[in-house]
């Protein structure tokens, strides 16, 4: 009599194993916790990725933001910016100035310094054409400071000189302007290079340093520009901020976080230089040529003329974000700087060219985020280290090709702390997500060995004849369920049941709601009432249960497989509490209930799938039921949804007529490999019944109809018309012996991509 209970308590353990999730499947169980425990599983897959992804990427944002604050990548993101300054298209020429260069060759012409004299007969000659506006830079007699008599005798209302303040830098030497000109016609003539001694930015204004000679609050450039558009009506004027602006076109000064610099020392209004062609700013003569009358009168003639030396012996020059290439020069005159500063504050407001912009600080940090979260999302879908370096190479070539075309733009965003989140996002996450599926792993492999050691009981116990009697047990028959739908009863004091969806000798499926939850969504409760009541049978049945539940729970992290709710324990009975999935089984899409399917649809159908088996097979699980029966198309999102993992369990209580191997022959004819059957699945295992499907969707024929090849794979292709590169796939996922199929469902996926 116990043996003849334990071979039915056996018998229903095997058919109520597998999880369900549709009102198309059997009665099935997976473990349970003893009475005293009622566990519910919280933690939803569809929050548990994204909340991964969210901290991990706040916390790589964060300490980008932290290493950028203290000016660790500040060097990088210039160095990145002069990179895409220096890719941007060449602009043509503004033809609104002129410069006239005192090179070397003049030098050796003329006495060096050059006098008054010279300088004098060089204006006279300019004055002559009517040019718009002079500006005279210091580098022209900054060797000549002590004579007086500079443009003597010339008129000066159209003429700017420059001037120099002391203390601007270490190395800084105060320049006075010729004394023979007013305020108004004053200019400094400063540069502000960065800590590498680059110059990307430029003076409008400044106040004056106590005591200084040159005593003047505007800029050479900026004096230049206005005189020159004052000619056009245009006159300067500020907001309440300080703003400086022409025309409507405002000039922001830079604030101390802008860009890629922080903690900019902004004393002063300075903006960005945005560089026109940097070997040809504007039409350029030389002193020589002037004074030679060898120029074109129309070259000045209208136009603001800029006089300045060139001459290395006079000056070495200064870095520009241009100096990096090869193909340019390591260093210009300061007066081309001069030149591109002026030429960029006409052209803005004649033109419109761009100004230089950047994000506010808010939108920096949003934008870096943002990156760090993408590179989150890829690590998290791509989680293979190799393919995860190759995505991410492209998509920092993407970011750095976004900010490129900004750039050209004239729109700067930080471009090496995005790409630095992106990576350390994608290798936090990846990190992770390897170590959780280890851990995940172990716990597998330790509930496996809890389920051989509980196993090994049963299978004692079955052995046995012993003189127990067994406890009454609950009969399920068709019209008396366990629990009717009418029952004001509640399964654990939570579970009120609705519907009877499946129920057998041993067990029963019901449909139920969960009145612990907002608004009592639906679940499915399932149910098994053990086949004997004695302590010791009772005790390694929990402990089989508790094993598979923790098995069930890991898996349920994915959002294509049951989400595992609650085990409990009730009354000796026990109860499963999983996600209800409403959608249809795959086995009505595919013939013979539906028509043959095209290429495409299996493609799909082989993708989606291997992905979700790519999740198991991470976590050394077999699913060993694979078939449409156990493919579930949910109703909300048409994706495919994974069921019937009670086969999961890696050994089953065996009866007197199984085989004596290590595991249990589980599965369904036609659709599981012959190892399988011998009780020695593998990985392949799966991957043999997903190309099983595939072949049945292609050729109208269930598996168990086709024979074997002479090459040991099924032989279906002349029932079937499909490209050769999908064919020779199935061919190997289907082949006979399991060495010579796609050892993992990942090397499968990564063939299917291909076609």
């Amino acid at each position: 009599m116990i043996r003849r209970l334990l071979d039915n308590f056996r018998a229903a353990f095997l058919r109520t194993q597998s999880g369900t999730l549709s009102v198309r499947d059997n009665t099935q169980f997976p473990q349970v916790a003893d009475s005293t425990r009622n566990i519910s599983i919280q933690d939803s897959t569809s929050n548990s990725w994204f909340r991964t992804i969210l901290v991990t990427s706040l916390g790589v944002t964060v300490l980008v933001l932290l290493a950028r604050e203290l000016k660790w990548l500040q060097r990088w993101e210039l160095r990145a910016y002069d990179e895409m300054m220096l890719l941007r298209p060449l602009e043509p020429p503004d033809k609104r100035i002129l410069l006239v260069t005192v090179t070397d060759k003049d030098l050796q012409q003329q006495k060096n310094p050059l006098s008054d004299e010279t300088i004098n007969q060089l204006l006279k000659k300019i004055q002559s054409y009517q040019p718009r506006v002079i500006g005279l830079h210091t580098s022209l007699y900054i060797q000549n400071i002590q004579k007086t008599n500079l443009a003597a005798g010339i008129p000066k209302d159209n003429i700017i000189v420059g001037c120099a303040f002391k203390g601007m830098n270490e190395t800084a030497t105060e320049i006075p302007p010729p004394p023979n000109f007013a305020e108004d016609n004053i200019g400094f003539s400063d540069l502000v290079p960065d800590n590498d001694n680059v110059v990307r930015r430029g003076l409008l204004f400044q106040t004056p340093f106590p005591n200084s000679k040159c005593n003047t609050y505007y800029s050479f450039a900026s004096r230049l520009a206005i005189d020159y558009l004052d000619k056009e009506a245009i006159y300067p004027a500020f907001t309440n901020d300080k703003v400086f602006y022409l025309d409507q076109v405002f000039f922001h000064h830079l604030k101390t976080k802008s860009g890629g610099y922080i903690n900019l020392d902004n004393e002063g209004s300075h903006i960005l230089i945005n560089y026109r062609n940097p070997d040809n700013i504007a039409d350029t003569v030389t002193l020589t040529q002037v004074l030679t009358d060898k120029v074109n009168p129309n070259l000045i003639k209208d136009r603001l003329v800029i006089i300045g030396t060139s001459a290395r012996s006079l000056d070495r020059g200064v870095l520009t974000p241009y100096s990096i290439s090869e193909d340019q020069s390591p260093r210009v005159s300061p007066l081309f700087i001069h030149a591109q500063m002026t030429s960029q504050i006409i052209s803005a407001v004649l033109e419109r060219r761009p100004l230089i912009w950047y994000f506010p600080e808010w939108l920096e940090y949003l934008w870096i985020g943002s990156w760090s979260l993408f590179g989150g999302i890829l690590a998290w879908y791509v989680r293979r280290p190799i393919l995860l370096l190759l995505v991410s190479g492209v998509t920092v070539t993407a970011l750095v090709g976004i900010c490129y075309l900004l750039i050209v733009q004239a729109g700067w965003v930080p471009v090496v702390p995005s790409a630095i989140a992106l990576v350390f996002t994608s290798i936090g996450v990846l990190g992770y997500t390897s170590y959780r599926t280890e851990l995940q792993t172990k716990v597998i492999i330790l509930e496996v060995e809890k389920q051989r050691e509980a196993i090994e009981q049963l299978n004692t116990l079955l052995n046995e004849t012993t003189g127990v009697q067994d406890a009454p047990r609950k009969q399920i028959i068709a019209s008396t369920p366990a629990f009717s739908a009418a029952s004001s009863s509640l399964l654990s004091n939570r579970y009120q049941i609705t519907r009877v969806l499946a129920q057998g000798g041993f067990g029963c499926t019901y449909l139920a709601k969960d009145t612990q939850r907002p608004g009592s969504p639906t679940c499915v409760v399932k149910q098994l009432m053990p086949a004997r009541r004695d302590t010791r049978f009772l005790q390694v049945a929990r402990r089989l249960f508790d094993s598979e539940a923790e098995i069930l729970e890991l898996l349920g992290k994915h959002s294509q497989i049951p989400e595992l709710y609650a085990f409990f324990e009730q009354e000796q009975e026990f109860y499963l509490v999983q996600q209800f999935i409403p959608g249809h089984s795959l086995s009505d899409e595919l013939p013979p209930h539906q028509d043959i399917k095209d290429e495409t649809y299996v493609i799909n159908m082989l993708t989606e799938l291997l992905e979700i088996l790519a999740f198991i097979h991470q976590r050394q699980v077999i699913h060993r039921d694979i078939k449409p029966g156990n493919i579930i198309r949910c109703n909300q999102d048409n994706r495919l949804v994974l069921i019937d993992f009670g086969a999961v369990k890696l050994i089953q209580p065996q009866s007197k007529e199984q085989t004596e191997l290590a595991t249990v022959a589980i599965g369904t004819r036609g659709y599981t490999p012959p190892e399988q059957f011998a009780g020695h699945p593998r990985l392949s295992s799966d991957i043999y019944a997903l190309g099983a499907i595939a072949i049945q969707a292609l050729t109208g024929l269930l598996p168990h109809e086709l024979s074997l090849s002479d090459r040991s794979s099924l032989e279906w292709r002349e029932w079937a018309q499909v490209s050769d590169k999908l064919a020779a796939i199935l061919d190997k996922m289907v082949r006979y012996h399991a060495s010579e199929r796609y050892k993992s469902a990942v090397e499968a996926l990564e063939a299917i991509k291909l076609i």
